[in-house]
């Protein structure tokens, strides 16, 4: 990501407070970036994701902060647990093939998110000062992994920042088929039982829309994120009866189809 000479940026410096988002323009050369700085620390990442900020720069950029408008989002109650996936997910339970783990290996869960681009990109966005910071950042208890398994062998995972019951999907990954899409239905489930209002997918992608995200207006998801991260802190334990949060056929002992 190259910016132009010409592109107006916010400088802020490490003891400056980021801009309000609600308060700069979307229309420019790069619609959502807010601000431009150095610091990268677990103060600086709680401010921004309070705010509805996030980091995404490149290997020798500063650290760019954006805020897009509108904002991809997925509302649990929204996500499209396609029969495909349902059925596999029943079939891991009924067999007792697949177990979900929370906060079960951060490191190698971003380790093997930087490893797999984004569609449409050339490299990775996690670079190895963002690598450190999520690291020093899950420390404190802001980031947490959710990473699926079958018969004991890692499928795919994710993780996601997390304020009060304000959630803030970053990144997938996948080592066998539908191993992401398990780890995010698992996520969803969490939410659902939390009462998590939306989890925020920060950038518009087919596939996100296939599995029921849609985009909203930037004033929404903010004032959303607003309130949910003044909620007390979620519970991230993980049970079987979890999915059934997200779909009551997703049992050990339910045979329907």
């Amino acid at each position: 990501m190259t910016l132009p000479p010409q592109a107006a940026i916010v400088w802020v410096e490490p003891h400056s407070p980021l801009p309000d988002p609600a308060e700069v323009r979307s229309d420019g050369a790069y619609p959502g970036l807010i601000a431009a700085g150095l610091d990268l620390s677990t103060t600086r990442l709680f401010e921004a994701y309070s705010k509805g900020i996030f980091p995404w720069f490149s290997e020798g950029e500063p650290v760019l902060w954006w805020s897009p408008n509108p904002r991809m989002c997925l509302k649990p109650a929204a996500f499209k647990l396609h029969r495909s996936l349902r059925k596999r997910i029943q079939n891991g339970l009924r067999q007792g093939s697949l177990e979900i783990r929370v906060d079960a290996d951060f490191d190698q869960v971003i380790h093997q998110c930087a490893a797999q681009q984004r569609p449409g990109q050339n490299g990775t966005w996690i670079v190895p000062p963002m690598i450190e910071a999520y690291r020093a950042f899950h420390r404190e208890g802001y980031v947490h992994a959710v990473t699926a398994h079958w018969d004991g062998e890692l499928i795919g995972g994710l993780y996601a920042v997390n304020i009060g019951h304000a959630v803030f999907g970053e990144s997938m990954f996948t080592l066998k088929p539908d191993g992401s899409k398990v780890a995010l239905a698992a996520l969803v489930a969490l939410a659902l039982r939390e009462s998590v209002p939306l989890i925020d997918c920060q950038q518009e992608t087919t596939h996100l829309g296939t599995l029921g995200a849609a985009p909203i207006p930037r004033a929404r998801f903010l004032e959303t994120v607003r309130s949910a991260a003044q909620a007390p802190a979620m519970n991230w334990g993980f049970k079987a009866s979890t999915w059934l949060t997200l779909d009551p056929r997703l049992s050990a002992h339910n045979t329907s189809s």
